[in-house]
């Protein structure tokens, strides 16, 4: 697969470009995550203007109107942050970005639980950073997620999941056929999105039935949005067990007694967690092969990214 385009706060990838002359390189994201992906780094504070090294900044007043001021000098920079913010976002469309990874605690590129300061210089962390919330507003259902949680093993799992799906939907939408390509892609990706949201998995489902009511630009909008809305949901130790043994229901009668125990059993000690999800996903990969089960074979639920990355090692 074409490499996927990710922005990136520019300091994660090693580049010195901290108010001390610093970085904060990260290895998962540049020499694994890396191996994947194709990184457009972005700087609010260079790029707005802003020297190497400069004196510190911090957000103050309330998350709903915080300012960006020069601890030191008490400059206030917000609205010259908001004015090249809004600048840089509009050029960031043409990159044809699948997600963004922020610096967290960043005041211009925190994601959540920034610090703001009070009327009485004390901390609340309740503020998101300048670049970040105006890049959230203007691409509302993008992946985002900032390096910190994605220590997080369900958090990372989800959010490369869903940059992965985004980058398979818009390969499948370079088709000229869109209604031949829908129906494809939506097939492959069915219990991918149950594992998420049942919710959703029955509204995508009657869209793509129902597709000759819209026309192709609104029905492809729709489709993408829901898709991006579901995989958003985190999907649960019980929806999983609900999609796996879904999957089990295609051998009923291909199986022996002896495999039906076991990959129920494997199923259960997932669900009490004792086992991480790629045991009885990987048993249900070697029953659709040996079986040739299409349906199954063809489903991105049992591999949604790259199985060197080890996401389901440790979920």
């Amino acid at each position: 697969m074409e490499k996927i385009k990710l922005g990136i706060s520019s300091c994660l990838l090693g580049n010195r470009v901290r108010y001390d002359g610093g970085h904060k390189l990260d290895r998962f994201l540049t020499d694994t995550l890396g191996q994947y992906v194709a990184y457009v780094p972005v700087c609010p504070e260079v790029e707005c203007g802003l020297g190497v090294p400069r004196k510190s900044m911090r957000l103050e007043g309330t998350p709903d109107a915080p300012r960006l001021m020069v601890t030191a000098t008490r400059e206030d920079l917000t609205e010259k942050m908001i004015r090249w913010a809004k600048k840089r976002v509009i050029e960031l469309e043409k990159e044809d970005l699948c997600g963004f990874i922020f610096k967290s605690d960043s005041p211009s590129c925190g994601m959540e639980r920034v610090k703001i300061y009070n009327e009485k210089s004390m901390p609340v962390k309740s503020g998101v950073g300048i670049f970040a919330g105006i890049f959230m507003e203007y691409f509302p259902l993008l992946p985002v997620e900032e390096e910190g949680r994605l220590h997080d093993p369900d958090l990372r799992e989800n959010f490369i999941e869903r940059i992965f799906a985004l980058k398979r939907w818009r390969k499948a939408m370079k088709d000229k056929n869109y209604k031949k390509s829908l129906v494809d892609f939506h097939s492959q990706e069915k219990l991918l999105i149950l594992a998420h949201s049942p919710k959703h998995y029955q509204m995508m489902g009657k869209l793509v039935a129902g597709q000759k009511n819209f026309a192709p630009k609104e029905l492809l909008n729709q489709y993408q949005n829901l898709l991006l809305e579901a995989l958003n949901v985190r999907a649960t130790i019980k929806k999983h067990v609900n999609v796996l043994q879904h999957m089990m229901g295609y051998f009923k009668n291909r199986l022996s007694a002896d495999e039906k125990a076991e990959l129920l059993e494997f199923i259960h000690h997932y669900r009490d967690g004792h086992v991480p999800l790629i045991v009885p996903v990987t048993i249900i990969s070697h029953y659709a092969r040996k079986y040739n089960e299409p349906y199954l074979k063809g489903q991105t639920y049992l591999n949604p990214h790259p199985i060197e990355l080890k996401l389901r090692n440790h979920v």
